[in-house]
């Protein structure tokens, strides 16, 4: 049921709106005794789900009385970020997300289902695992709420992949991954229907029935002027309320560009991006705008490590970004990464596949990661201050720029939040 719905690609939703059209779709729900409110963490700060955590706090008081951060695998929010992302909502509200031990099953998933929809990509089941807070709370109402928006692994982000990845477990992200790599990611970004979602959404229908989810989700993209503008809002219990959400996602975040791009400039924000694990996105969302010969620059200020997980940063150092082939036979011939399928997926995705070049430029501070720990998992290196001095974030707006010198490069502020592709590479 949709308990709320207000967007177009002319909406502007202000946060009185965003607080108005929640109350508006919670009195609609009811009295409810013990609230649990599923926002995603800090990497997804442009979402407004930290405003909306906040007014569901206000709405519910005392009765909301744990807030989850989907964080999957990243690492627990700081009080900083907490306080920054979510406002006066109490810190002792918050709990944090083990994807190793916080978690339970609720199913599985067929063999023969994940094979049929995958087109044979893989042939295994997958578990259903979900954070035991869920199952064990005694909620009567879980507030799932975030941004949909187009994304590497399902495709279109949020709505159960919120629930099944942000607060999942280790086989079930991990298999997960390795599915929409396996299958292909351009076959699957920007789209609402993948092979991914149609397992998530067979765990939604047979396993997941008892949770008493309600998904707030949002639609957020850069307007006209470079700004962010959030253009959709929409609450509901079912898959048309995640429909509408992608529909007018793909309306909002994807940008179709005339030709393919050869040199693309990208801008990793430091107080969201600084791991690979997260900063790929630069890779992800460009990969089908980017020419063949073409160049990627990503300028990463904050970059001091690949993976949040040290574990997976230590898969990430041994094996490198060096393709498809490459991974899967690794996959095949390794204990350690056949174990952690979703870190070999994230090498899948972070590879241009010998098609373009991508070079990093970490910030210059000790932390950072250096030119042979960056040449080292096989991207290429550039110095940050000498890149930045031609290529002036301060200076570039996004799309394409012309510089003095005639050079013409497309840039782009912030990956997360879009997808770019030309023509000939996306089948609308």
């Amino acid at each position: 049921m949709l308990y709320y719905e207000n967007g177009s690609k002319s909406t502007n939703l202000i946060a009185d709106d965003l607080k108005v059209g929640l109350f508006q779709a919670l009195e609609k729900l009811g009295k409810r005794n013990k609230v649990l409110a599923i926002p995603p963490d800090y990497t997804r700060l442009p979402s407004r789900a930290g405003e909306l955590t906040e007014f569901s706090w206000q709405f519910y008081q005392d009765t909301l009385t744990d807030v989850l951060p989907a964080l999957g695998t990243h690492s627990p929010m700081t009080d900083v970020q907490i306080k920054h992302m979510f406002g006066n909502t109490p810190r002792s509200l918050f709990r944090d997300h083990d994807w190793r031990n916080d978690v339970v099953t609720l199913g599985t998933v067929p063999s023969d289902f994940v094979k049929e929809v995958s087109g044979g990509a893989v042939d295994y089941s997958w578990p259903v695992q979900v954070n035991k807070l869920l199952v064990e709370g005694d909620f009567d109402l879980i507030l799932s709420i975030g941004q949909v928006v187009p994304h590497e692994v399902v495709g279109m982000a949020n709505y159960n992949k919120n629930v099944f990845v942000g607060t999942g477990g280790s086989e079930g992200i991990n298999k997960s991954h390795f599915i929409g790599a396996a299958y292909g990611m351009e076959k699957m970004m920007g789209r609402a229907d993948t092979p991914v979602r149609r397992i998530f959404n067979y765990a939604s229908d047979h396993f997941a029935t008892h949770l008493p989810i309600v998904y707030v989700q949002t639609v957020v993209g850069l307007n006209e002027n470079g700004k962010l503008q959030t253009y959709g809002l929409f609450i509901g219990d079912d898959f048309e309320v995640f429909d509408k959400a992608a529909s007018l996602s793909l309306q909002v975040n994807f940008k179709m560009v005339d030709k393919p791009l050869k040199k693309v400039v990208v801008w990793l924000d430091p107080t969201e991006f600084k791991s690979t694990w997260l900063g790929n996105k630069s890779i992800y969302r460009t990969r089908m705008a980017l020419a063949d010969d073409g160049e990627l620059i990503v300028l990463a200020p904050a970059l001091v490590e690949f993976g949040e997980d040290k574990q997976i940063d230590k898969l990430i150092r041994k094996y490198g970004y060096y393709g498809t082939p490459h991974t899967l036979k690794m996959v095949a011939e390794n204990e350690d990464l056949r174990s952690n399928l979703g870190a070999a997926a994230h090498l899948i995705h972070g590879s241009s596949e010998g098609r373009f070049s991508i070079t990093y430029c970490p910030g210059k501070e000790t932390r950072n990661l250096t030119r042979e720990e960056i040449e080292g998992v096989g991207f290429q290196y550039a110095d940050f201050d000498e890149i930045t001095e031609k290529y002036n974030p301060a200076l570039l707006k996004d799309g394409f720029n012309t510089l003095p010198d005639g050079e013409e490069i497309f840039y782009i502020s912030n990956p997360a939040i879009g997808l770019w592709a030309y023509k000939d590479r996306f089948d609308y």
